[in-house]
């Protein structure tokens, strides 16, 4: 996790959840995150491409989760950002080389058991429990 996505979307998503009962827009959440709301805008639309995060236009719009936040896994997220993505980067190795020849294949064998261990591990983490912690008695803009 290199970048910034993980972050943003768990940031998006615990924004939603604690403001449920309001309407938020794209500029408040880019607010808090302090990012530009393009950049909101682009993950949310992957959220809402998950299944995770859907919008109602209009006067009385805004964002709402799709699931329930109990549902919603942090693994869920990395797979969103990670699809299709190997957990590292391999060489161009020389084929004819004894060593090279199975590097890559080796080495596969060796990031696909970490990929698996850390989305076991956030598959543990739910945006519910995560979100109580940023509870407060007055969640209101």
């Amino acid at each position: 996790m290199n970048n910034l996505r993980f972050a943003t979307l768990i940031h998006i998503l615990v924004l939603v959840d604690q403001f449920k009962n309001q309407i938020i827009s794209s500029d408040f959440i880019a607010g808090s995150i302090n990012v530009n709301p393009v950049v909101v805008r682009r993950e949310i639309k992957a959220l809402k491409d998950a299944g995770i995060l859907n919008s109602k236009k209009g006067k009385e719009g805004g964002f709402f989760l799709f699931k329930e936040s109990s549902e919603i896994t942090f693994g869920m997220i990395y797979q969103i950002i990670h699809a299709g993505q190997s957990f590292a980067k391999q060489n161009q190795t020389n084929p004819n080389c004894p060593i090279g020849l199975h590097m890559n294949e080796e080495l596969d064998h060796i990031f696909s058991g970490v990929e698996h261990t850390i989305i076991d591990h956030l598959n543990k983490i739910t945006l519910a429990d995560f979100s109580k912690r940023f509870k407060t008695s007055n969640n209101t803009l």
